[in-house]
């Protein structure tokens, strides 16, 4: 049932939500060169994500679907799939585009960062909602392991 895939999925999701949390440092108290830095780390981040994206998705492409979902679905935690997974298939598909919207804010929008107060205020909600997702995600993934380990713990064989 290891799979270093889902270990790969995990450090570069944690990178990149790392990245942002980074990214919300470098913006309380902007100047130029807190700006270069958060774009960096948006950039950072937004790579590090699509890496989460695709090792996540070859995961479920050609383990998860055929061998752990049934699996969970047969345990006593079948909810983990039926909700926790279906809710994170959704919000992951979302959120390299919303760190990328970040991103593209801080490379195109330094000015208005810097001079607008409530400008920069918006760009670090934004921000702190991919900390929030990316978070959320962890979570999820941790409630979808759990239920698969607890499957096989029982004995449910697919």
């Amino acid at each position: 049932m290891v799979n270093s895939l889902i270990g790969i999925h995990l450090a570069v999701g944690e990178i990149a939500i790392l990245s942002f949390v980074w990214v919300i440092a470098e913006l309380i108290n902007p100047d130029i060169k807190r700006l270069r830095r958060a774009k960096i780390a948006a950039l950072i981040g937004v790579v590090f994500f699509f890496l989460s994206w695709i090792s996540g998705g070859y995961y479920y492409l050609t383990e998860y679907g055929s061998v752990i979902k049934p699996m969970i679905k047969a345990g006593a935690s079948p909810w983990a799939h039926k909700i926790v997974m279906e809710t994170k298939e959704h919000v992951f598909l979302m959120l390299p585009f919303l760190a990328f919207l970040v991103y593209g804010i801080i490379a195109n929008k330094g000015k208005e960062i810097l001079s607008s107060k409530n400008f920069r205020k918006w760009t670090l909600y934004l921000s702190g909602l991919v900390v929030f997702l990316g978070a959320t995600m962890a979570f999820m993934g941790y409630l979808i392991s759990s239920a698969a380990r607890d499957a096989l713990a029982a004995g449910v064989v697919i």
